[in-house]
């Protein structure tokens, strides 16, 4: 067979985070880390999964359609089993498939970047295997496979779709955005790697609290701000207190690893810092009017290991190419 590559980005969530489980927008802007599948011919009485960078374990699997027997590597490439399940494949040809999630990790610590890696490498490997038709649908239906039923799909969408998008659970309603003219932005990194499946886990024992209510309340509010610059920065405060009330009530700490400070100190010099992760770590946004705003305050804090990623809004969504 012709060899197929297809790739897809990782995300950042600006607002609606967890609140869109309950039904209310998120905001999410695709990032230009990019997961790539290459499936080819494989010479072999089975299909292969390799991943450079992430195992030096090759998968080994038969399969009939949708069905699936593992021969080794099956605990290690889930991902790939969630996928094959739902997406199936006919074809009478065993496959090699490459997974390279390289483009996440941090290249000092090697520590996984919190952009949203296994949704993209799911978005990119549904493509590579199912084609261009339905992949946003299926692409859903194997991430929350992967992870036991949790996730509204906001990161696959942001996937498929690339750009800033808007998202609904509710039939994972798309609607693209343009980025607000005058808000500069950069997006930094704790060091710290968070698992968002152990955060949903948490979400689910913690219960329902009055806090969850109000964070939806005030996501439907912030998402419309994102029509503007001067909106986003003045919304963004009281979005980011009902996060924090979310966030104790819910022990998730989405504020820990550095966060918090930064919250107060971004506030002091006229400017908003917002953490993007599940909780625990990963990633956060600095948001201003200019980008000298930004950068002196960065400098500032570089002492302190204020680490600004090389990552920027990606405008493509999931892309495929044969060789």
């Amino acid at each position: 067979m012709t060899a197929v590559i297809a790739s897809a980005p990782g995300k950042v969530v600006l607002c609606g985070e967890y609140a869109v489980l309950d039904g209310a927008p998120a905001i999410s802007m695709a990032v230009d880390r990019r997961a790539t599948v290459k499936v080819s011919d494989a010479n072999s009485d089975w299909h292969c999964v390799s991943a450079p960078g992430y195992s030096s374990l090759e998968g080994r699997f038969v399969s009939d359609g949708a069905t699936i027997d593992w021969l080794q590597g099956g605990d290690e490439y889930r991902l790939v089993d969630a996928v094959w399940r739902t997406v199936g494949h006919t074809g009478n040809r065993y496959l090699s498939i490459e997974l390279d999630t390289r483009a996440f990790l941090d290249d000092l610590s090697g520590s996984k970047i919190g952009v949203g890696s296994s949704a993209a490498l799911v978005v990119a490997l549904v493509a590579a295997l199912g084609g261009s038709s339905d992949v946003l649908d299926l692409a859903i239906r194997s991430h929350r496979s992967f992870q036991r039923g949790a996730g509204s799909g906001v990161d696959i969408a942001t996937g498929v779709s690339g750009g800033l998008i808007e998202y609904r659970m509710s039939e994972a309603a798309i609607s693209q955005l343009r980025w607000p003219s005058g808000l500069s932005y950069r997006l930094v990194w704790t060091g710290v790697s968070a698992s968002t499946g152990a955060q949903l886990e948490r979400l689910q024992l913690a219960g329902r609290r009055v806090s969850r209510d109000a964070l939806a309340r005030a996501a439907e509010t912030m998402a419309t701000a994102w029509r503007s610059a001067s909106a986003v920065m003045s919304e963004y405060p009281a979005y980011i207190e009902s996060l924090r009330k979310f966030s104790v009530d819910h022990d998730l700490g989405i504020f820990d690893a550095g966060h918090d400070e930064l919250v107060t100190e971004a506030a002091a010099a006229g400017l908003v810092y917002k953490p993007c992760g599940a909780g625990g770590g990963d990633v956060g946004i600095l948001l201003g009017t200019s980008d000298e705003q930004l950068d002196d305050f960065i400098i500032r804090r570089e002492a302190r290991e204020c680490q600004v990623l090389k990552t920027h809004l990606e405008p493509h969504g999931v892309e495929m190419e044969r060789h």
